[in-house]
């Protein structure tokens, strides 16, 4: 066991000064971050409006918000007996009795609403919940940042590793990657709107339909199978460039030595890849992911241009539960779901990708 040295006066006055010296920095970030991100969080605990005309009385409600946006039930549904099932129809609202007894589903003293159904053991359950928009635009939040960051990172690092090569034009290859990055995102999703467009004005269904490949009439944007690939379409085109400089920046401080001495070795380019370049880039990638996905997770712009009230994104969704609505501390609890989101992920990755903290 070691014995431990005494500090020296010189080093106790040294630390007490770099204290002081930090503390401005602790107080400005107590102002900026910790204070919102707090008062967020007391707010989210009430019922709080935004902007109302008249001076309402906000009322503590404790954990009622979150229960509201994560409160799901399992109800089994009665077997299908025949095809004819779904078509009795209710003379007073006119609806299918079947269907508008699963969209609602009457509790007390809460009511769920169908989030899906799903079949297990020849029995049929339906998902309901409290908020069945919410938990949606979760699982397309998630879609979407799983996929549009794993592309980005895969085109980042193939981008990166040509632009680090030497060939003639690099220079000017450096500077035209970043332009897609540089515009501005409402404006990047306003030009992907005009060639997403319906019918052969759209960019692509007018290439399509000239290669023969479709009738030039896909709905890139209202239909639900091609909103959420239109989404990942357009964010990897804008934040690859990022992903790429990121990445450059790992690869150029990798000593050139280490190559010239594999290659003496006779590794193969393939095998200086896998057992240099990419051990040495993971800080590096760790950083890459942790901020792509921040920025993925509160994705708002991209969602609320192109898809309005079509499709929701978490951020998009706590926008309009603000706005629209004025539900302030119901957004507030949205806003802290969101940050809890961010934070497990960027634990995640850093565990993941072996970062030491020394």
């Amino acid at each position: 066991m070691k014995k431990r040295v005494p500090r020296s006066n010189l080093e106790k006055r040294e630390q007490r000064l770099a204290l002081k010296l930090l503390l401005p920095a602790f107080v400005v970030l107590a102002l900026v971050a910790i204070y919102p991100l707090g008062d967020v969080l007391f707010t989210s605990f009430t019922d709080r409006e935004f902007a109302g005309g008249e001076e309402v009385k906000t009322n503590f409600i404790g954990f009622e918000n979150y229960a509201n946006l994560l409160g799901i039930t399992i109800v089994e549904l009665p077997p299908v007996l025949d095809e004819n099932e779904n078509q009795v129809i209710n003379e007073k609202t006119g609806e299918p009795e079947f269907e508008r007894a699963v969209k609602v589903l009457p509790r007390d003293p809460h009511r769920y609403k169908e989030l899906f159904q799903y079949n297990w053991f020849g029995k049929r359950y339906v998902v309901g919940a409290r908020d069945p928009v919410f938990l949606k635009s979760v699982g397309n939040t998630l879609i979407f940042s799983l996929f549009s960051v794993f592309i980005e990172t895969i085109l980042g690092i193939f981008i990166a590793l040509v632009v680090n090569s030497n060939f003639k034009g690099r220079g000017a290859l450096r500077t035209t990657m970043l332009v897609p990055w540089a515009v501005i995102t409402v404006v990047s999703a306003r030009i992907w709107e005009y060639m997403l467009n319906p019918g052969t004005s759209g960019f692509f269904n007018m290439v399509l339909f000239r290669l023969g490949i479709s009738d030039g009439q896909i709905s890139f944007l209202t239909d639900p199978s091609w909103q959420m690939p239109s989404m990942i379409m357009v964010d990897v085109w804008k934040t690859t460039p990022f992903m790429a400089l990121l990445i450059l920046a790992g690869l150029q401080l990798i000593p050139k030595d280490l190559y010239e001495a594999a290659q003496v070795d006779g590794a193969s380019g393939i095998k200086r890849f896998f057992r240099i370049t990419l051990p040495l880039l993971k800080p590096t990638i760790a950083v890459a992911l942790v901020f792509r996905t921040l920025d993925a997770l509160r994705v708002f712009d991209v969602f609320q241009v192109l898809l309005g009230k079509k499709m929701y994104s978490m951020a998009s969704y706590n926008y309009t539960q603000l706005i629209n609505y004025r539900q302030m501390g119901y957004s507030s609890a949205v806003g802290i779901i969101i940050f809890i989101f961010i934070a497990i992920f960027a634990v995640i990755y850093i565990r993941m990708m072996g970062v030491d903290s020394k």
